[in-house]
């Protein structure tokens, strides 16, 4: 028996080709994954290789229609009113999209984390205090919050991140909070109290592992929110400001040629959308994966063999 045990042990696969089996028994997951890669690579490497393309400016080619391979490479999604190429500018302006999300949501999911576990595991009068502080964030709707912060303050990529992290709170520490309630009623987590473990290590080490995958999945989804936040912002001239770029402020910049030149505000568009879509297939397949009960969807013919 215990020689079977071993040889099911090492003939297991690692826990990343695992994953991949599963991604790639989703297809659309799997294109997602792939599709969010791509614009992962083009915000870390896309300004470094094309910035000073994505700048300078070419009056011959103002308003260059979409597939006009007569100019430059980099104008076969057209130009815009200054005649810079789209199509780099789309790949520079990841980098600002996807840094102000992925800012906003580590930051408001690291503070909502923190304050939905020790609303869940301390005192009930510390509880009440963090719950009505967060009913007070719930009382603005977010993006007038945005807007007024916003208003006073310089628009800068800091400020942005601050503001879209403040507004999403409230979700991670209500989740968390829920989650907490529930798991801390466990025998494990009663198990570790008996033996004497610390409220530190109850917390992080026993009750943090089980409510940290339903957190990345909110994450997942809150990030597409966050993303079309900051669009919105953009396009309403209260977010980053040129000669900075931002897919939502592409939109708010190509706004006024629309029924002349409609690829301008089209393209990047077009890249808020395929990412906020592939966020949200993502997202549901991660709710599938992370499940021990449905992750059985998911698994090859062989592992459920196995």
């Amino acid at each position: 028996m215990a020689l079977s045990e071993q040889t099911f042990v090492a003939d297991a696969p690692p826990a990343w080709v695992s994953i991949l089996r599963m991604l790639w028994r989703d297809k659309f997951a799997f294109c997602a994954a792939v599709f969010l890669l791509v614009v992962i690579l083009c915000a870390l490497f896309g300004p470094t290789l094309l910035e000073d393309i994505a700048t300078k400016q070419n009056l011959r080619g103002r308003n260059a229609a979409p597939f006009d391979f007569s100019l430059h490479w980099t104008m076969w999604l057209g130009g815009d009113a200054l005649g810079r190429p789209l199509f780099a500018r789309i790949i520079v302006a990841a980098r600002n999209t996807m840094f102000i999300a992925t800012g906003a949501v580590i930051c408001s999911m690291a503070i909502g984390t923190t304050l939905g576990l020790i609303a869940g595991y301390s005192s009930r009068m510390a509880s009440q205090i963090i719950m009505r502080l967060a009913d007070v964030i719930m009382s603005f709707p977010s993006l007038l919050l945005a807007v007024i912060v916003l208003y006073m303050l310089a628009p800068s990529v800091g400020n942005l991140i601050v503001v879209l992290a403040i507004t999403r709170i409230p979700v991670y520490l209500r989740t968390s909070r829920a989650e907490v309630l529930e798991v801390r009623e466990r025998m494990f987590v009663q198990a570790a109290q008996v033996m004497g473990a610390s409220t530190n290590r109850i917390v992080f080490r026993h009750i943090l592992p089980v409510v940290f995958p339903t957190l990345v999945t909110i994450a997942t989804l809150d990030f597409a929110f966050v993303m079309l936040a900051e669009s919105s912002l953009s396009f309403l001239g209260i977010g980053i400001q040129p000669p900075e770029i931002t897919w939502g402020l592409m939109v708010s910049q190509g706004r006024p040629y629309l029924t002349t030149a409609w690829w301008l505000s089209f393209w990047p568009g077009l890249a808020i959308i395929l990412t906020t879509l592939s966020l949200n297939l993502l997202s549901n397949w991660m709710r599938t994966a992370l499940d021990p009960v449905q992750r059985w969807r998911l698994e090859t013919p062989r592992q459920k063999n196995a």
